[in-house]
C-alpha cells in the first residue's frame, strides 16, 4: 500500500474486471469508494468502503465519488455493446475535472490494446469502442495528472491469479491477461511511480 494513497476511487467497478479489482484493492488496504449505477451488481461481500449510486455521465455524481479521495481506478466499459459511443472519453473527462478540482494526482486507466495497432488492421466491428478509447487516451495524456494509461490483450474471465504477468511500456508481446492479473496491475500502479505518464502493455503466459 502507498504511504500518500489511502483512498480510491474505482470507476467501473461492476463490470468484469471491476469486480476483480476491488478485492485486491480492499485486500491491499485501500480505503475503496465505487460509483455504480446498479448496487445490485455488487456482490453481497464486496467490501467497499463506500458506495456512490449514480452515473459517470452525471457530474455532480463524479464529484461526489471524489470526496476524501487520494487516486482513481477507470476501468470504464461498455460490456458487449459495439456500438458507437462516448461514455468512456466523456465519463473520464468528468473523473479528470473531479481530480484536479481535488487535487488529486494519480490515476489508473485501462483502455484497449487496439491503441497500441494499426488502426487499419483493428477488426471494423471493434473500431467505434476504439475510437472512444483513443478519445479517453487523449483525455488522459493531457490532463496533467500523473497517469497510468494500460492497455491490455484479451481480457481473459477464466484464467488465474499469478502475479507473474509482463508489463512493457508502448508494447505488447501476449495474447491475454487474466481479469485477475489486470486487476492486481492496476493496484500496484498505486503505489509506485514507475508507470506514471506511460502507456503500458500488460499480458500473462498461461498454460
Amino acid at each position: 500500500m502507498s504511504d500518500s494513497i489511502k483512498n480510491v476511487a474505482i470507476f467501473g467497478a461492476t463490470g468484469m474486471t471491476g469486480l476483480a479489482t476491488l478485492p485486491h484493492a480492499v485486500a491491499a488496504g485501500y480505503n475503496v469508494t465505487v460509483l455504480v449505477r446498479d448496487p445490485a451488481k455488487l456482490p453481497a461481500e464486496h467490501k467497499a468502503s463506500r458506495v456512490v449510486v449514480g452515473d459517470v455521465l452525471n457530474k455532480e455524481d463524479v464529484k461526489t465519488t471524489m470526496e476524501g479521495q487520494d487516486a482513481v481506478i477507470i476501468i470504464l466499459g461498455t460490456r458487449n455493446v459495439l456500438t458507437p459511443t462516448t461514455m468512456m472519453s466523456e465519463g473520464t473527462k468528468n473523473i479528470v475535472e473531479a481530480m484536479k478540482a481535488r487535487g488529486i494526482r494519480k490515476v489508473v486507466g485501462c483502455m484497449s490494446a487496439f491503441l497500441l495497432w494499426d488502426r487499419s488492421k483493428v477488426p471494423p466491428r471493434l473500431v467505434p469502442v476504439t475510437e472512444d478509447h483513443d478519445r479517453m487516451y487523449t483525455v488522459l495524456k493531457t490532463s496533467g495528472l500523473d497517469y497510468v494509461a494500460v492497455m491490455p490483450p484479451h481480457i481473459a474471465d477464466d484464467l488465474p491469479l499469478t502475479e507473474r504477468y509482463a508489463v512493457a511500456e508502448n508494447m505488447l508481446k501476449g495474447r491475454a491477461i487474466s481479469k485477475h492479473d489486470l486487476g492486481h496491475f492496476f493496484v500496484k500502479c498505486l503505489c509506485t511511480s514507475e508507470w506514471d505518464g506511460k502507456t503500458v502493455g500488460v499480458w500473462g503466459e498461461y498454460k
